[in-house]
Parts: C-alpha cells; structure tokens; sequence
C-alpha cells in the first residue's frame, strides 16, 4: 500500500518496491515505475498501484466422477503480474489519493477468474475417469494438466497475469464412499490379522499339545518305572520270604532231627531201664519201689494203702523166685 501525506495544494506519494505504480494525468501516463516517490496535484492526477509480488490463492473444487461420485479436489494457485501496465488497463488498481488504499478489490478480481478456469479443468478432469481410477492416479495427473491449461489460458495472458504454480494436497471421495472403499482393504488387513492371530493361537496350542505330550510321556515313564520298582520289590521280598522260610525249614529239621534223636535216645534208655526190671523179681520191684517211695516220704503228706493192695504186695513176698534160665 501506497503512503500519501498532503501539503497544502500538493500531495507526495511513496510506493514499496514490490509494487508498480503508474501516473496518469489527462487520461494519459505520465509516470510509472516500482518503489516509486513524487509530487502530485491530487485533483488533476489519477494513480494506479498494481503489486507485483508473487500470489497464492487457496482452490477447492468439489465435482463428480465418470460414475456419479462425488470428489474434493484441494490445493493452491501462485500467480503473478506479469504485465502491470496491461493489467491496470485491464483491471481497475486505482488509488483513494487521501488514503492511499486501493478503491476497489481488483486481487479478488484476478483470483475469481483464476478459480474459475481452474474449477473448469478440474471438472473436466474429474467426470473423465471413475473414481477409482480417479484415486489410483492421485493428485499428481490432476495437477499437471491444471497447470498447463492454466499456462496456456490466452484470457489471463490478455490481461498480464501468469500462473506461476499449482500444488494439490488433497483429492479425495466424500466420507461415505471412502469408508466404503476402505472395507475392502481393512477387511482384508483384517483377515491376515485374524489369520495372524490364529497362527499364534494354533502355534500356542500346539506348544501346549507337545508340552502335555511330554508331560504325560514323563508320568508314563514315571508309572512304568515304578510298576518294575514295585515288581522288583516284590521280588525282592518274596526272596527273603523263601529264603527266611528255608531257612526257617532248615532249623526246624534240625531241630526236629534233634528232638528225634534226644527222644529216640531217652526211648531206647527207657527200654534198657525196662529190660532191666522185667527179669527182676517182683518182690524185688515192690522192694525197689519202696525205698523210692521212703525217699519221697518227706513231700508226701498222705499215703492210702488198702487192704487189696496189702493183700497183693503180701503175696509177693510169700511167692518164690523164679529163676532166669542162663
């Protein structure tokens, strides 16, 4: 923006070096430059200020595909002046001389026919192909053919403007038809996920299956080991069974022997005893008898002799010997 201070009847105007300003008087240029400074009378001067710095404008176009979808297209547009002196014939850039502000919004000019010719191409560009096709290519083949057609447009030549740039940051469906195109592929990620997890989880269970395997071929082993322990104790018990038995069996034929021959000993001196009092006389026995029967006088408290008995010992006194043939 241009700075104007008055002095009286006259006026000094101070441009910025971006900007070129041109001087009529009498319908005629008188003065033009960038970054310029001088004196004017502001009732017989009119001054234009057109800027010549380079311009971004923000595009957005919303259009539908070869197949009835919709697509937003968005990005930006640099631009510039490249003819000043043609644009400010073309384009009203005349200055309020009190303020120095431009009387009208000639830049919202430039841009509106700018974002025309752009929404232009890019409709055209967008109902050529569906949307998948559309999506596929990207941004990128929107993008040049925009800025070539923007390049070559002859109506922005014709009033000094040149598109220096066009950069798409966006080209995408409406929300709906996104999601819907994305179920495809997530449920596609999905799937491998699903089936990722079912490889850990079979994975797992296998793990598991070959431990319990393990575990249990460990007890089996375990059971079978000590079956043959038991077995080989019991072996080894009904060993010392047999053994002590036998042994046992051995002491008590000993034992037996023994007894058989004390007591084949003490029969064989009974008899002798025997043999020996059967040639004796009976009264001899009966003497015999009573001297044995004296030596046990002193334990025996009570004695019944009677008269049978007497008459039977008193006859074996009365009876001679018998004599033992030699």
């Amino acid at each position: 923006m241009a700075t104007i201070r008055r002095f009286g009847v006259l006026s000094q105007l101070r441009s910025e070096a971006s900007h070129y300003v041109i001087r009529f008087r009498n319908g005629r240029a008188r003065q033009s430059g960038r970054g310029l400074v001088f004196w004017f009378r502001p009732e017989t001067a009119s001054i234009s200020e057109v800027p010549m710095d380079d311009r971004e404008m923000t595009l957005f176009v919303r259009g539908r595909s070869q197949d009835f979808q919709t697509v937003a297209v968005q990005g930006s547009v640099g631009w510039h002046v490249a003819d000043p002196a043609r644009l400010a014939a073309r384009v009203d850039f005349s200055l309020d001389l009190r303020t120095g502000r431009l009387q009208g919004e000639p830049v919202e000019k430039i841009e509106a026919r700018i974002a025309g010719l752009a929404n232009q191409t890019v409709l055209q560009f967008l109902g050529q192909a569906p949307v998948r096709a559309l999506l596929d290519a990207g941004p990128e083949a929107l993008r040049g053919q925009l800025q070539a057609a923007l390049g070559a447009d002859p109506s922005l030549a014709e009033i000094g403007v040149a598109v220096v740039s066009v950069r798409l940051t966006n080209l995408a469906p409406s929300s709906e038809l996104e999601r819907a195109l994305q179920t495809p592929t997530y449920e596609a990620l999905q799937q491998k996920a699903d089936e990722a997890t079912f490889a850990r989880r079979a994975l797992a269970v296998e793990k598991e299956r070959a431990i319990a395997e393990n575990e249990l071929a460990t007890k089996t082993e375990l059971a079978r080991r000590e079956a043959l322990l038991i077995a080989e104790e019991a072996q080894n018990a009904r060993n010392r069974a047999e053994a002590r038995a036998e042994a046992e069996g051995i002491a008590a034929g000993a034992e037996a022997e023994r007894i058989r021959v004390v007591e084949g000993a003490r029969a064989e001196a009974e008899r002798a005893r025997i043999a020996v009092y059967r040639d004796v006389a009976p009264g001899t026995l009966l003497g015999l008898a009573a001297q044995a029967l004296a030596g046990k006088l002193d334990t025996i408290e009570h004695v019944t002799v009677t008269p049978d008995l007497l008459a039977t010992v008193l006859g074996e006194f009365r009876r001679p010997p018998t004599l033992t043939p030699r």
